[in-house]
């Protein structure tokens, strides 16, 4: 079974200096319970359908399958989605021996910048750049499966 691992923080600084790559995502979900989330979404040129199931205590580990899929498709399936699209760019950050990925949000979440990393383990040892912010692993009003239900302009 596919397993993620990733911890997940606020942005506090300025990371664009140190980005080796950005990509605009644009997604929906066709399922965003808690037990079991199936997204869809165009990033770059490719389209994928991803399954996650719900995480450990910690939140920081949980099943994921993934497959790419025509991007018309994807495009398809946006139509039957449960309202709320996430829109956002993706940046690579490397640091260290990982590389974070930072999102950030347009739209209905304008404003929130999120980074993950993903670990081989859940207490993996990993470098912590001077732009990284408070801990919101496990934090379900950060998952994009809830931002999309309630997003972050309506968290002020």
């Amino acid at each position: 079974m596919a397993q993620e691992i990733e911890r997940k923080f606020l942005v506090a600084g300025n990371f664009k200096n140190e980005v080796t790559k950005a990509t605009r995502i644009t997604q929906g979900y066709l399922c965003s319970i808690p037990e079991r989330t199936v997204r869809v979404r165009v990033k770059g040129e490719k389209g994928y359908i991803t399954i996650k199931g719900i995480g450990n205590d910690s939140g920081a580990n949980r099943f994921e399958w993934e497959k790419e899929i025509p991007v018309s498709e994807v495009q398809d399936l946006l139509k039957i989605c449960e309202p709320g699209v996430i829109d956002k760019t993706r940046y690579l950050v490397p640091a260290g021996r990982h590389t974070f990925e930072v999102d950030e949000f347009y739209g209905d979440n304008d404003g929130l910048v999120v980074a993950e990393v993903e670990l081989s383990e859940e207490n993996e040892e990993f470098i912590k750049p001077a732009w990284l912010g408070k801990e919101v692993t496990g934090d379900v009003k950060y998952y994009n499966s809830m931002l999309m239900k309630n997003p972050y302009k309506n968290w002020k």
